[in-house]
């Protein structure tokens, strides 16, 4: 092989891409990071570039902003000697080794790629909810719960996660009210007990959101909801409002190429970071649909580069 081709091309730059990057510099790898471009597929840093204040990640006690907190793993990552271009990639190879990256007309080859996509969370689709993303309106009850403590907020779905995030988001806020497009839940009987009998938590069965409300005051004020049975209208006055209608997993460059699990996402050895395809690996939120924590991604993506230098190692090329 030639001196052109890369020991590993890192696609993605979240938390598990970037982390990654500064192990497998660190492995002495030279890695390349292509880190996307937002007005073109995946975000330079990530979902948390969406996300005001961040208090779970370790190491800060006092809170950090998303943006601060990607760039802080961006510059380390820099440091370390990473190599970054900040642009999306139009397609890649994964048939024989070395593997083909092209970025709009160019190609890089590599010998190990560490895929770091991530997902993308499902929203309503209202115009209203766009303008208040992280205003109020946020798909993740873990992340966001604590900023409304003692607060009401509103909780829009009743699947087994939407369940388990409103049962949580009980214990922290004033109260919540669960929106659910039908008359009974699909979750498991267990799950239904124990929110239907949770003192803090109001059903709205046989309702949909229709607005969120406080795009003039640039936060949530309340929520509009009408029901699907009659069609009349209320308003909740809450502070927040969550959403759990699921995430999309940015699979669309190896569809076809490598074994995805019935939901989209990459599927990789249980504990580890490898597919089916030696030499790939998938890491952070485009194979983990379980905790999708900005710390589990970044866990990930340390053992995506590890196990790629092992790999490289053991092929020994």
């Amino acid at each position: 092989m030639s001196d052109d081709v890369r020991n590993v091309i890192i696609i993605g730059s979240g938390p598990a891409g970037l982390t990654a990057c500064i192990y497998a510099a660190r492995a002495n790898m030279k890695p390349l990071l292509i880190e996307g471009f937002s007005a073109g597929g995946l975000i330079p840093g990530g979902q948390l570039m969406f996300t005001t204040d961040v208090e779970n990640y370790p190491g800060f006690p006092e809170k950090v902003s998303g943006q601060e907190l990607m760039q802080r793993f961006r510059d380390q990552a820099e440091h370390q000697g990473t190599e970054i271009i900040t642009a999306d990639v139009s397609k890649v190879d994964l048939s024989s080794r070395p593997f083909k990256v092209w970025v709009d007309d160019k190609l890089y080859l590599a010998r190990t790629v560490i895929g770091a996509t991530g997902a993308r969370a499902n929203y309503v689709g209202l115009e209203s909810e766009e303008k208040l993303k992280n205003k109020g309106v946020s798909a993740c009850a873990v992340c966001d719960g604590a900023l409304c403590r003692n607060e009401d907020v509103l909780f829009e779905d009743g699947g087994a996660t939407a369940m388990e995030e409103a049962h949580y988001l009980a214990g922290l806020c004033k109260s919540v009210t669960l929106v659910h497009r039908r008359d009974e839940f699909r979750a498991s009987q267990a799950m239904q007990d124990r929110v239907k009998k949770h003192e803090k938590i109001k059903i709205l069965y046989s309702h949909e959101v229709i607005e969120v409300l406080g795009v003039e005051e640039d936060k949530v004020t309340g929520v509009r909801v009408k029901s699907t049975k009659t069609g009349e209208t209320t308003d909740v006055t809450v502070a927040a409002m969550f959403v759990a209608i699921g995430h999309t997993p940015m699979n669309e460059l190896f569809v076809g190429q490598i074994d995805l699990h019935p939901n989209g996402y990459v599927k990789t050895v249980p504990g580890m970071t490898t597919t089916n395809v030696p030499g790939f690996f998938a890491c952070g939120d485009l194979q983990d649909f379980v905790w999708r924590q900005a710390v589990t991604a970044a866990g990930s993506g340390c053992m995506a580069a590890l196990e790629a230098e092992r790999f490289m190692a053991a092929v020994g090329h």
